[in-house]
């Protein structure tokens, strides 16, 4: 029978669809034509796998080679389906078993000398071909990444010699089993580093137990990004499946995997001339953005009145939401993207508005001016702002004490994490509506005092619910089943920059 069917996966998003491959051989004059709607990578790849068949000494069927990749709608590109169609050549004219194809999918580009390649996006495919049940042939070169995957069955290979000895059953592909790195967040900036700075401190502590977004204001050099580079270190383990999530988005991404980064939570921090597009992703074939890759991690963003308002406008819905969907015109790729946003701005344009130098001389418009490149909106949907004041003279020549370590206030957080989850199965920074007002219940004293707070601070109904979100926070850090007046008041003093 001159016709062969080989399974493999495509990429949109971090999902892998199934591609059938369909290869059949017939009469006519010899050619090979690739349909499915293919792009150009996958066009070309015809004249690579004829080569790669050749120059492993295979026959090559001078006969009319008709290539499907179904479903035809489902756009294919990059050279993933190299070894499907190689295989998928060799099967129909008689040169391996067909029998023995029903139980694999195939990914890999192939050289011309008939080694493979490694190919972008392969956690996803992992995650789909251990669904379907089915082993999975990859590149030894990413064999690491697909075997993250727990009780995938993974089958590196070297070139497509192998690949058919192991098919005929003279030479057997073993399943690979890499060495996971440790399952820990720690990074080389410790929170014991930062000196000074106690109350900059407890509001990143509070941002790291309860998942809440954060902005810190204050001259240059008091320590804003410094801080921003702690969170992760204190932030809880990841768990299995959002180290999958996380680490599928890299896999799609141009700079790939880093093996070395499993269950560590990501930390972007693009520049303040990054674009919209950048940001949220996008592009011809869709790619995660800046907020893709730092889900479950921390979104870091810098001199934040620096960049384009319209390009911070884009956070608003994935803040609120969690993910971020891209449509064009063929595709429409759906990406997680519920990242932790820690934002850090000057209080002026030359930064040194209530420095005690009194360097500053800007005037009250200009600081208006500056102030107001973040719309309201944006700042209602970040939790907690707090000022980072310059440290008192001589704090940093001091040989005093150095405050607790990362390691140390982790274990808080994830204590205090597992709380929150037997609670309400989420993060306090994620409670919708209706579980705000099932958990963060307030007294008559407290609700007098938050609408006081709302009237005077001119507060929106978000700004509302986010004060009692946090509030929550504040509660379980203090082991108070109910939110007091001194959890409910710091909560307030974390709104300074809301506008009337």
């Amino acid at each position: 029978m001159s016709l062969a069917t080989i399974y493999s996966r495509a990429t949109i998003g971090i999902e892998a669809p199934q591609v059938t491959v369909e290869v059949h051989l017939a009469n006519g004059l010899p050619g090979m034509s690739i349909v499915g709607l293919p792009e150009t990578a996958v066009k070309e790849s015809k004249d690579r796998v004829r080569a790669a068949l050749l120059n492993a000494r295979f026959e090559f069927p001078a006969r009319r080679i008709t290539i499907s990749l179904a479903p035809a709608d489902l756009p294919k590109d990059g050279g993933r389906f190299d070894l499907p169609i190689a295989l998928g050549i060799l099967a129909a004219s008689g040169q391996i078993p067909l029998h023995a194809l029903e139980q694999y999918e195939f990914i890999a580009e192939l050289a011309l000398s008939g080694q493979l390649r490694p190919v972008r996006g392969v956690l996803p495919v992992a995650m789909a071909s251990r669904q379907a049940g089915r082993k999975l042939v990859v590149p030894r070169e990413n064999a690491d990444e697909a075997a993250l995957i727990s009780a995938a069955a993974i089958l590196p290979a070297t070139d497509l010699l192998s690949v058919v000895a192991h098919l005929h059953g003279q030479q057997a592909l073993f399943p690979h089993n890499p060495s996971i790195p440790p399952e820990t967040d720690h990074t080389a900036a410790d929170l014991c580093e930062v000196y000074g700075q106690s109350h900059a401190r407890r509001a990143l502590e509070i941002a790291a137990a309860g998942q809440h977004s954060l902005l810190m204001y204050g001259p240059p050099g008091t320590g804003k990004t410094m801080l921003a580079s702690r969170l992760p270190g204190i932030l809880p383990t990841m768990d299995e499946q959002e180290a999958t999530e996380a680490a599928a988005l890299a896999s799609i991404s141009d700079s790939g995997f880093d093996f070395a980064q499993w269950r560590r939570r990501p930390f972007r921090a693009p520049h303040h001339t990054a674009s919209a597009v950048a940001l949220v992703g996008g592009g011809s074939h869709p790619r995660p953005g800046e907020i893709s890759l730092a889900h479950c991690g921390v979104l870091f963003l810098d001199e934040l009145p620096e960049f384009d308002r319209k390009v911070l406008e884009v956070l608003r819905e994935p803040l609120e939401s969690g993910h971020i969907t891209i449509s064009r015109a063929a595709r429409q790729a759906r990406f997680p993207a519920r990242f932790q946003l820690v934002t850090a701005m000057n209080p002026c344009p030359c930064g040194y508005h209530g420095h005690p130098s009194g360097r500053c001389r800007c005037t009250s418009e200009q600081i208006q001016r500056y102030r107001a490149k973040l719309s309201g909106p944006l700042l209602d949907r970040i939790d907690m702002h707090i000022e980072v004041p310059p440290l008192p003279k001589g704090m940093l020549s001091q040989q005093g004490e150095p405050g607790e370590d990362s390691a140390t206030v982790r274990r808080r957080v994830e204590a205090l994490r597992q709380r929150q989850l037997a609670r309400s199965g989420k993060a306090n920074g994620q409670l919708s509506n209706p579980e705000i007002r099932q958990f963060c219940l307030l007294g008559p004293q407290q609700q007098a005092l938050l609408e006081q707070a709302t009237e005077q601070l001119g507060l929106s109904a978000r700004a509302h619910q986010r004060i009692l979100k946090v509030a929550r926070t504040i509660a379980d850090m203090a082991d108070s089943p109910r939110i007091e007046l001194p959890h409910l008041g710091e909560a307030i003093s974390y709104r300074k920059l809301d506008r009337h």
